[in-house]
């Protein structure tokens, strides 16, 4: 993802797959609070629905869209971990392998790294 973006105004925007299809707005952003950099977005897919984790890094902001490189229904398939709180280096390895993608090599270390909230929309 463009690392010029401030991550918090990624809030509230509109999230679209890789055919273009609306998955839902973008509710939180979690931080790594090793590095303070943005590595997953929960996206709010539906009015009662679940929000669902999506990895910022292959994402890309366009025409103020967040544009995910994966197809919907393998979106909101991703393990539900609830948002407003941390996730563990356990989830985190578990949406890394939803979604197909190596883990990087700084982590996730179970004893350093962990996952914050940046902020949300409720």
């Amino acid at each position: 993802m463009q690392t010029d973006i401030d991550p918090r105004s990624l809030i509230g925007r509109r999230a679209l797959d890789s055919d273009g299809a609306r998955i839902g707005t973008v509710d939180e952003v979690y931080l790594d609070d090793a590095t303070g950099s943005p590595e997953w977005a929960a996206v709010r897919t539906g009015l009662f629905t679940r929000d669902a984790f999506v990895p910022l890094g292959p994402s890309e902001l366009v025409d103020g869209q967040l544009r995910v490189p994966f197809r919907k229904a393998l979106i909101k398939d991703a393990p539900d971990f609830g948002v407003g709180r941390h996730l563990s280096p356990e989830q985190e390895l578990q949406l890394y392998h939803h979604y197909g993608m190596d883990v990087p090599r700084s982590g996730p270390d179970p004893a350093a790294r962990d996952f914050g909230e940046l902020a949300g929309g409720d």
